[in-house]
């Protein structure tokens, strides 16, 4: 994983220190795919990783705000392999960013919504003051997740709030299985090689540059051409063939949160749909 920059229980490769967290904001015609403006608004800086301020297609302005980061940025340590967190009390501040990348106000959480390193490598944060109030307060706009799977090819940009950094790349393709130490994710995304992420990029929100959309969060890369270890994820494909991409990074889908998330924004494992990991 990209490593988170401090309070590491170990180095993994926890992309979250590179991108710069990007804010989609434009409009677009319906016959012409242009690009929308991606920016800093509503990405968020932690203490060790990056992460944003995210919505569902169906949230509220009366809701109580998200932030997404990576499973690996928990302030409690990384979740062992088959672990699941779900509504656990935490108090974590979050940095919020303008479009610029000037920090405009402090977030607090109130629990750790959701959180795995199992099938995915996300954190889901509840915080404390809704959409609306963040809206009012700090003129800042939640960044919505995408509800449909990503696609090869399509232009992206990692937006990192703790670098104030922002790459730009495609998706070069999917990971079957991406194993790196005891972890193993499902479906993962894998970068054309512009986007070489660093530490302290972990948990940066991946946007389609068309949509202005979260179509992943950024997690992992392999840093040194070793085989399915720590900071060196392989690939594994459904034969089991082994392949090792060095320099290649790699992001975890977000579409699959979306049916995981009812009415007033909390995370319910039995709906319809979801297929995130449970306790």
């Amino acid at each position: 994983m990209n490593k988170p920059l401090a309070g590491a229980v170990f180095s993994l490769l926890l992309i979250g220190a590179a991108a710069a967290p990007a804010a989609a904001s434009a409009s677009q015609g319906s016959a012409t795919r242009t690009a929308v403006a991606v920016n800093y608004a509503g990405t968020v800086a932690l203490s060790n990783c990056s992460g944003s301020v995210v919505r569902a297609p169906g949230s509220q302005p009366t809701d109580l705000a998200l932030v997404l980061s990576n499973g690996h940025c928990l302030e409690t340590g990384f979740p062992a392999a088959g672990e699941v967190i779900k509504d656990q009390a935490s108090s974590r501040s979050f940095s919020l960013l303008n479009a610029s990348g000037s920090k405009v106000g402090t977030l607090r959480a109130s629990k750790i919504s959701y959180a795995t390193m199992t099938d995915t490598d996300i954190s889901i944060y509840q915080l404390t003051k809704t959409y609306a109030q963040i809206q009012s307060q700090y003129g800042i706009s939640a960044l919505t997740l995408n509800d449909a799977r990503p696609t090869q090819g399509s232009a992206i940009k990692v937006v990192s709030g703790y670098w104030k950094r922002t790459y730009s790349c495609n998706i070069d393709g999917f990971a079957f299985r991406l194993k790196e130490g005891d972890w193993t994710w499902k479906d993962s995304v894998r970068y054309t090689s512009s986007c070489n992420t660093i530490g302290g990029t972990s948990g940066s929100p991946v946007i389609d540059t068309t949509t202005g959309k979260v179509v992943a969060v950024n997690n992992t890369g392999n840093e040194d051409g070793q085989r399915c270890t720590e900071n060196n994820p392989c690939e594994v494909d459904e034969t089991g063939k082994v392949t090792v991409r060095q320099g290649i990074n790699y992001a975890q889908e977000t579409y699959t949160i979306v049916p995981c998330i009812a009415a007033g924004n909390k995370i319910d494992l039995t709906r319809p749909g979801c297929t995130l990991p449970k306790p």
